[in-house]
């Protein structure tokens, strides 16, 4: 998989090598193509679970339509997976104790492949719902072992590329999965879209039995060394940061088809389209934030966070005018494609002792924000108007670049 994440890790100091929530033991001198292979499979791991969370959203209208349900109520697909998932995070990452790291992440994995052939096979909306539950085990557990395994699979020195292939996987999965989703969803019906990741999951299972080696565990992580790193002030901070604007993010772009659709008049052909033309503007996010998060971290963050609040906003203004929505799309996919940069940056440089612990808080702020936002911008869209979740999505967005702004006159302090 093409890697757009420079490695956030390489913003903080070295820590010594650790291994993954549940061990230590130390790295080949050299890695050679299966240790990469192995890296590789997990982060099609990492995608294969993000892009299953992802797909109500490009989904939403075919979802609502064909389970007789509302747009906001089919938004809790989305929260509800969120909501597991930032539980599952800290959950199974204790739960896990001592188990080889390859049989957890294995079992995450079929999990995902029974969700999404529930999913796929769902005759009513609660069945969906219950899917979405085991989706949101397979993501926390999966996520939150798989970012903290690089320093068991390949040598120091490789640790930070490592990391930036694993964490590429949720950062590609967060901005091509919802229009690939579309455009699968268009061609073939909702229902395929959700058996398609299931199959990738089915590869990806036989690969981790293939590729990755035995990781047994000789540690296990206990609850307070994930709680406690909330009390050091610039990991609270961080954590606050997120969760405002991924919320603000997810709370507009759970609904953003039925926003093209009502406000900007649009049919199903060019939605798929601009979601397209949003995903790769994602990716192009990616490399811009990389080339600047190792020197100015939250100043990046506060540019993309400030940058997003003004495309929402933007878009909510345009109403019919496709130019204005276009490029609005445009702008939302490249400043949000920068977003998971900057927060893991963030959050790796205030705790550079404890990697998988801040791994977890970042699994698990991710998540919840998902879900607030996801859920709060279904009661906007059914309370009030669809457009209304852009206006939500700005303000959190805008707080967050404060935030980010604050924190970068202290770092120049």
């Amino acid at each position: 998989m093409s890697n757009p994440v420079v490695d956030p890790a390489s913003t903080a100091p070295s820590p010594p090598v650790p291994g993954p929530a549940g061990g230590s033991g130390p790295a080949p001198e050299t890695a050679g193509v299966r240790s990469w292979l192995a890296v590789t499979a997990i982060a099609v791991g990492t995608f294969a679970v993000v892009c299953t969370e992802m797909l109500p959203v490009g989904l939403l209208t075919p979802i609502s339509h064909g389970l007789h349900v509302s747009d906001g109520t089919t938004g809790l697909a989305m929260s509800l997976a969120a909501v597991v998932a930032g539980l599952a995070a800290p959950i199974v990452l204790v739960a896990a104790g001592r188990v080889d790291r390859r049989v957890v992440l294995a079992a995450m994995m079929l999990v995902l492949i029974a969700a999404n052939t529930i999913s796929a096979l769902a005759p009513n909306f609660a069945t969906l719902l219950f899917a979405r539950v085991l989706v949101g085990i397979g993501i926390g557990g999966f996520w939150a072992i798989g970012a903290s395994l690089p320093a068991r699979l390949v040598p120091a020195r490789s640790v930070g590329r490592a990391a930036a292939v694993i964490f590429g996987g949720v950062s590609v999965a967060s901005v091509i999965g919802v229009p690939v989703g579309t455009v699968i969803g268009e061609w073939a019906g909702w229902r395929v879209a959700f058996a398609v990741p299931g199959g990738l999951g089915a590869a990806v299972l036989l690969a981790l039995l293939v590729l990755v080696p035995p990781l047994p565990a000789e540690r296990a992580v206990g609850p307070r060394e994930v709680t406690a790193l909330l009390r050091r002030r610039t990991v609270l901070t961080g954590a606050v940061a997120l969760v405002l604007v991924v919320a603000g993010h997810f709370g507009a772009y759970t609904y953003i088809r039925p926003i093209l659709e009502e406000v900007g008049d649009l049919g199903p052909g060019p939605i798929g389209g601009l979601l397209l033309g949003y995903g790769v503007a994602g990716v192009v996010g990616n490399f811009v934030a990389g080339g600047y998060i190792g020197r100015a971290p939250h100043g990046t963050l506060a540019v993309a966070a400030g940058l997003l609040a003004v495309a929402v906003a933007v878009l909510a203004l345009c109403g019919a005018w496709t130019p204005g929505t276009a490029t609005a799309m445009l702008v939302w996919g490249l400043a949000y494609g920068a977003v998971p940069v900057g927060l893991q940056a963030w959050l790796l440089r205030s705790a550079p002792d404890a990697p998988e612990a801040a791994s977890a808080v970042f699994v698990t702020g991710f998540q919840i924000a998902i879900a607030l936002g996801s859920l709060l911008g279904g009661v906007a869209v059914d309370a009030v108007a669809t457009a209304s979740v852009l206006w939500f999505g700005g303000v959190l967005a805008a707080t967050t670049a404060l935030l980010a702004l604050t924190a970068a006159r202290r770092d120049r302090g």
